[in-house]
């Protein structure tokens, strides 16, 4: 029996659907999952880019409603402290507090870029200017957090909400076949083969295609 109600989005293309669904399983939380169909047209606009929406992902859960990704990342961290979702240790903490907003908020020249997507893979594809720019300070935050915290996961031995939101970025760079580091290659694959991060792509390869513009390069 599920404790919860997540509401997603395409598990193809929508990367804060699965940054809540991992952060989700990391929790331990049980969950029924609704999806909002593809035609919705709020749906649709974030899917493309077009503008945000507070639709997904959206946890519901003894009686609370809490939509945003972070927003669900500290729900759940009060509900399960012990899950390891942060460091334990203050200072790392809020470095992972930190890089985790830094995703959230920003790298737009990226996201409009490199769109999620888990169902193709590119041997070559050309990245504009101001993509490379956001690329080449994700890979300064994951240098950091790697050589300080001694990896695999970005601050440390467990994977924790930094990891969850930088997975669908993993993506994007294994999608769009990046350059990289040798460092930050192989955290892209380590990140790839998170057991969690394997069901969720499986489950994005059963899913009917219904989106025709996200094929469009943009």
């Amino acid at each position: 029996m599920a404790d919860a109600e997540l509401t997603i989005s395409s598990k193809t293309y929508s990367s804060w659907s699965l940054r809540g669904w991992l952060l989700c399983r990391m929790a331990g939380l049980k969950v029924v999952e609704k999806t909002i169909a593809l035609d919705d047209p709020e749906n649709r606009a974030e899917l493309l880019l077009l503008s945000p929406s507070v639709l997904v992902p959206r946890l519901t859960h003894e009686a609370a409603s809490v939509w945003d990704t972070l927003a669900i990342a500290e729900y759940l961290h009060e509900l399960y402290p012990h899950a390891g979702l942060y460091p334990e240790e203050r200072i790392a903490r809020a470095h992972c507090r930190s890089v985790s907003g830094e995703i959230h908020s920003g790298f737009i020249n990226l996201r409009s870029a490199l769109p999620m997507n888990l169902k193709v893979r590119h041997d070559k594809f050309p990245v504009f200017s101001g993509a490379k720019q956001d690329i080449e300070r994700i890979e300064e935050i994951w240098t950091e957090c790697l050589n300080t915290y001694g990896g695999p996961w970005l601050f440390g031995e467990r994977a924790s909400v930094a990891d969850a939101m930088f997975a669908p970025v993993a993506q994007r760079f294994l999608t769009y076949a990046v350059a990289l580091s040798a460092q930050s290659a192989a955290y892209c694959n380590w990140s790839n083969d998170w057991e969690l991060m394997r069901e969720w792509i499986d489950a994005a390869r059963r899913e009917k295609d219904e989106v025709e513009e996200l094929e469009v390069e943009f």
